[in-house]
């Protein structure tokens, strides 16, 4: 009976006209799925083997990873505790069709009395309906691919502050190289409008920026303050600024690859300090080691007995505190019970944090080298972590579908994420700190609001697994990468995607963009690291009125115009990828001869 409905929507739809096919033919894999799992339930085995050999070649090559696990649902007893099966009944699958395309379907199956499809159209499908012209396949084929099919656009309609914080002012002294000693006092004062010119770009508000009380200073999300060495830090960042290279096509950064040679016991994750200091690797034997990638060595803090000789008052008494005698280039941190899947170093390097098949994740001092403390909350493995911008917050997602956001001094979390139908991947802050985005293994990508964990955007497109994601320095744009190999661009803003950019081969595993945003990095399992061009991507993207009526817009042909170069390593997949103040690309990978 159900080959006979199957069959006859999909002579009606093959044979409809060219614009309302392809709308229509996105009817085929929902109910597919739910006429197969129908069959199954009500213990007809055999017309079920049946269906699904005469039907599964027709559905798209991006869904035959989740008809593999649906053939296995071969008997009734076999759906108890299914999560694909619980995913399919529980969430409906969104389609996004014209209002002329609708018409036509619900007029075709009242005519043929097709009471069975109408009915899971009805309980199992929610159809988006807007009114204007059907989208051509190309549009289609580059929203779809998601677990629970595309987003509803009520979805992306919440305004989202993607601007940047406004920077709290700090007095940067700077070299007196032409100061002569009798206007010893003079000179500073005349080059107090030089230090304004270095802080210029902080004091103009940002309108997309989140809102903020000027007179307290108050921040939507309260922030950590900023302490001497946060200030000092800022001031050196500062001055590298001025000795940053200025990238373009015609300008493109050197490339430094740290290989983990003989990493025997499997390199999975990597992580460089913003100073680019400090390199961080996380193995499969549940250690994490931190190597010095400068001439300075890592100390560890004195003991508590030889703490107590110290003269607190005396200038150097940071110097004075620290043991020669551990000095070294590499730290191995013990803790985890199980593979070490994320890492991240705090903004001021004084912490680090791991994520691990054990389910917790743990914050590590680097001025002594031990476990501070162990976060429990996730059950299952912890894919990834990664901490604020400003420190003192981070987010972490793993197996048991969500993403939590973590204060560093509570053991609890503040926010659970919750929505992805399948494992958390990969995790981003926001750079103004007050959205989270996340990407999964149901193919779709989340931004999450921290002041009350609501998700305000749910971006769809990619075909496989979404493994990497990077936020433009300005705030506005995100870059995803997943299994399929593509890396897509999504405005922020408009809640739409701009851009694909084809290439790789196998998963991109990591994705940067420059100081400045003007290159866009990316590293894969491929063996390589490519550059594009990011302007050129963005460049049309300028005004507000790049979007149609129907909220869809027509991407670029040849994403091939934006790659600016391809570089191969010998035999290193590339896990990370960082650029310096100074926008020369950090590479890291573990050497793996075929």
């Amino acid at each position: 009976m159900y080959e006979e409905y199957y069959s006859g929507l999909k002579h009606f739809i093959e044979c409809s006209l060219d614009c309302h096919r392809a709308e229509l033919s996105q009817l085929f894999y929902p109910l597919f799925v739910h006429m197969y799992l129908e069959l199954v339930y009500n213990q007809h085995e055999n017309e079920a083997k049946s269906f699904f050999e005469k039907f599964h070649g027709d559905q798209e090559c991006y869904y035959q990873d989740d008809l593999r696990v649906l053939s296995s649902l071969t008997k009734k007893e076999h759906m108890k505790g299914n999560e694909t099966m619980l995913d399919f009944r529980t969430s409906k699958f969104v389609l996004r069709i014209s209002r002329d395309s609708y018409q036509l379907l619900k007029r075709h199956l009242q005519e043929k009395q097709n009471n069975q499809i109408w009915n899971i159209v009805q309980e199992h499908l929610y159809i988006d309906i807007f009114d204007g012209m059907p989208r051509s396949k190309q549009q289609i084929d580059a929203m779809v691919g998601s677990l629970a099919g595309e987003a509803k656009r009520e979805a992306n309609k919440s305004k989202v502050f993607f601007g940047l914080l406004k920077e709290p002012e700090i007095e940067v002294p700077l070299d007196d190289e032409d100061e002569e000693g009798e206007n010893e006092e003079g000179k500073p004062k005349k080059k107090k409008p030089k230090k304004d010119s270095i802080g210029s770009k902080s004091k103009k508000q940002d309108p997309n920026a989140p809102p903020q009380n000027s007179l307290f200073f108050f921040h939507r999300i309260p922030l950590p303050e900023l302490k001497d060495s946060d200030k000092l830090d800022k001031i050196m960042n500062m001055k590298e600024t001025t000795k940053r290279v200025r990238l373009g096509p015609d300008c493109l950064p050197s490339i430094c690859f740290y290989t983990f040679l003989n990493a025997y016991q499997g390199l999975t994750a990597v992580d460089v300090t913003d100073d680019s200091s400090l390199i961080a690797g996380g193995f499969a034997d549940s250690t994490v080691r931190v190597w010095s990638v400068t001439p300075k060595k890592l100390r560890s803090v004195k003991q508590a007995a030889d703490l107590s000789l110290i003269d607190k008052e005396s200038d150097d008494v940071l110097e004075r505190i620290m043991d020669e005698k551990t000095a070294s280039e590499l730290k191995i941190l013990y803790g985890h019970s199980g593979p070490v899947y994320g890492a991240s170093f705090s903004p001021d390097r004084n912490y680090l944090l791991s994520s691990s098949e054990d389910g917790t994740v743990r914050l590590w001092s680097l001025q002594t080298f031990t476990c501070l403390v162990g976060y429990k909350g996730h059950n299952y493995p912890v894919w990834d972590t990664q901490f604020s911008p400003y420190g003192y917050y981070f987010v972490s997602g793993g197996h048991d579908r969500v993403a939590r956001l973590w204060a560093t001094d509570h053991y609890q979390p503040l926010r659970i994420f919750a929505g992805h139908l399948a494992d958390v991947n990969c995790t981003r802050f926001h750079p103004n700190s007050n959205y989270v985005a996340t990407g999964s293994a149901d193919r779709t990508v989340r931004l999450w609001d921290v002041l009350n964990g609501n998700c305000v955007r749910i971006f769809t497109g990619h075909k496989g697994p979404i493994h990497s994601l990077t936020f433009s320095p300005n705030g506005r744009f995100l870059a995803t990468g997943a299994t399929d190999g593509r890396v897509l661009l999504w405005d922020i803003g408009h809640g739409l995607m701009v851009g694909e950019l084809k290439g790789h081969t196998d998963t991109v595993c990591s994705l940067r963009f420059s100081r400045d945003g003007e290159i866009l990095a990316s590293g894969s399992m491929d063996n390589t690291v490519r550059l594009w061009d990011a302007v050129k991507a963005f460049e049309d993207l300028e005004t507000d009125d790049f979007t149609t009526a129907t909220g869809h817009i027509n991407l670029p042909e040849n994403s091939q115009e934006l790659l600016l170069g391809t570089y191969m390593t010998k035999s290193t997949p590339v896990v990370h990828l960082h650029f310096t103040r100074r926008n020369l690309v950090l590479a890291a990978g573990a050497y793996s001869p075929q």
